[in-house]
């Protein structure tokens, strides 16, 4: 039998981390420890740790409480052959957060849940992997740690502070480069584009339902190397052909 292609797991574990935003989640059952499965809503963190905004009047939140050992399974539908279908696993510890920037980003993300993050029940959790199960077809079958497939953020304090501040701007400033981002650099059709978040390998882009991942050519840790980063990027956009 011929052995199928190399392939990039590492950047596809990334991309589906950072473009999903929703995935069925297993837990286990206070009582006997029975598998529990069920759909829920997702973001990610600077890193791209998965997030969740989850209530304690469900039973998989119930179970996370007893419990703090999940997966969650992301999948990539739009290829014509479902066993082809990139999906990942990501194993590890759901662990209750109030951290306003967690919060931000999922919300940003999942703007129609602000509603429910107000709510004395709903609490956000990040999900913090032990690794990575990446399958993209027959043969194409990968574990990843957390090192290989999470966000480098050590010495990004400044840009990390400033994420909010940075992604306001470019929105109420700079919809322009963000469409042209979308639309000329990553292929997206023409769009009510705009950012939901950034850190140092990359913009978040989002319109209605679809989410965009505009990679950064270099590493960038301060809101200054942030802007001539996004500069470069929006300078070779306008030479695209459309």
């Amino acid at each position: 039998m011929t052995p199928r292609p190399e392939f990039d797991a590492v950047g596809m574990a990334k991309a589906l981390m950072r473009a999903s935003r929703r995935g069925a989640l297993a837990t286990l059952m206070q009582r006997g420890g029975e598998p529990y499965c069920s759909l829920v809503n997702v973001a990610t963190t600077a890193d791209g740790a998965p997030i969740l905004l989850i209530s304690r009047l469900a039973a998989h939140t119930r179970n996370i409480l007893a419990d703090g050992r999940v997966s969650l399974m992301l999948d990539d539908r739009r290829a014509a052959n479902p066993f082809d279908a990139l999906r990942i696993m990501v194993n590890g510890e759901a662990i209750e957060s109030e951290d306003q920037a967690v919060a931000r980003r999922y919300l940003a993300r999942q703007p129609e849940a602000e509603p429910f993050a107000h709510f004395g029940d709903f609490s956000f959790f990040v999900l913090r992997p032990k690794y990575v199960h990446v399958v993209a077809g027959f043969g194409r079958v990968m574990n990843l740690k957390p090192d290989e497939f999470l966000t480098d953020l050590s010495g990004a304090d400044a840009l990390l502070a400033a994420e909010a501040e940075i992604v306001a701007h470019l929105n109420a400033e700079h919809a322009e480069a963000l469409n042209l981002y979308a639309t000329r650099l990553l292929g997206a059709s023409v769009g009510g584009w705009h950012c939901v978040g950034c850190d140092p390998e990359g913009l978040e882009l989002q319109a209605e339902s679809e989410h965009l991942r505009l990679a950064f050519p270099e590493r960038v840790a301060e809101p200054a190397a942030l802007r001539k980063a996004l500069k470069a990027l929006a300078d070779r956009a306008r030479s695209v052909s459309q």
